[in-house]
């Protein structure tokens, strides 16, 4: 498929098909905040476009733009589809602490295995119960976790939790930093794009992110290390939302809307869960083939990580109680979603 950057071409035009009969062409604006070459571009959003465009036999024609070419900064995706400055893209919702408090339920401390596909079915369906309210004013395509994710930093690879103590390390969402803290760390809160000047910069010694990350970013040139924990759930995660324009959505005549619809949903999640498990054996690769030395917490230290963690999810649901959620039915669910997945869904790695 045509390269994400840039088809500068207009918006709605009318093209004669077969027959005579006038079909409306529709250009839908995409727009994310990592280099093309990511797991999620490559592996998820451009073959969805390909899909998109294929199924409307040619009608609707998508153009996506990494790195915020549309502008505005990552956390601000959510409002620019909102409002219709773009027509859709990639959201973290944790990016504004607070906003959808329900989500950050499955971004807690091991909630979530090291597998994108299974943590993102899970995330779908919790998003059906709990998380459709928040999203009524967007058409949501797809709600799905990354993969595995582990700690950058520079010098050598964590062996315990007083390894931890005193370094500056990013986090990207509040349960990532509040876990941060919890383990002695000081926690900076930075969005994707920042993270690499952050780090070369000496303002952070490192953060946690995924595998798949590590090319684009250059973390194998930028940190000394990777160190993932024992066990088969993963140290932390986030969750992401796909989603279009609601006016754009529904300018949509009904068959075009089909070709979207058929291609959101569980579907959509699983397959953007799947992209960030195939990017995570990429960027895994780099690294091995790099300086940057891998590290794995052994399993009596990922215990007491995991206590840390159990710490912060109690922490967590007596913030959610005092705001008038049920904080613990939030956790119950999302680890029920989480084993069911686990049940019926084979990870990629």
């Amino acid at each position: 498929m045509k390269q994400a950057l840039i088809k500068l071409a207009a918006a709605a035009v009318f093209t004669t098909i077969a027959g005579g009969v006038a079909a409306q062409e529709v250009t839908i604006r995409l727009q994310h905040f990592v280099s093309p070459n990511s797991a999620n571009p490559r592996y998820f959003i451009e073959p969805w476009a390909e899909k998109i465009e294929a199924e409307s036999n040619g009608r609707i024609n998508v153009e996506i733009y990494p790195l915020m070419q549309l502008g505005g900064r990552a956390p601000d995706q959510y409002d620019l589809i909102r409002d219709g400055v773009i027509d859709g893209g990639w959201v973290i919702p944790g990016y504004q602490p607070g906003r959808f408090p329900e989500a950050e339920a499955l971004e807690l401390p091991f909630m979530m295995p090291k597998s994108g596909e299974v943590s993102s079915v899970a995330a779908w369906e919790f998003t059906q119960k709990y998380l459709a309210d928040d999203f009524a004013d967007v058409q949501l395509i797809a709600a799905h976790m990354h993969g595995r994710g582990v700690v950058y930093k520079k010098g050598a690879p964590i062996e315990k939790v007083e390894d931890f103590a005193g370094l500056k390390l990013r986090g990207p969402s509040r349960p990532a930093t509040m876990l941060l803290k919890k383990l002695g760390a000081t926690p900076v809160g930075l969005p994707v794009p920042a993270f690499p000047e952050a780090v070369s910069k000496g303002v952070v010694d490192g953060g946690v992110i995924t595998y798949e990350m590590a090319p684009s970013l250059k973390l194998d040139e930028l940190t000394d290390s990777n160190t993932d924990v024992s066990g088969d759930h993963s140290l932390y995660n986030l969750y992401f939302i796909w989603a279009m324009n609601k006016d754009k959505y529904n300018s949509l005549p009904d068959d075009l809307k089909a070709v979207i619809d058929a291609n959101s949903g569980a579907v959509a999640s699983a397959w953007a869960g799947r992209a960030h498990d195939t990017g995570d054996k990429d960027g895994k690769a780099v690294l091995e083939a790099s300086d940057n030395v891998a590290g794995l917490i052994d399993g009596a230290e990922t215990t007491r990580i995991m206590a840390l963690g159990d710490a912060v999810t109690a922490e967590w649901i007596a913030e959610a109680d005092a705001k008038g959620l049920d904080g613990q039915a939030l956790v119950d669910d999302a680890r029920a979603f989480v084993a069911a997945a686990e049940a019926q869904v084979k990870p990629v790695n």
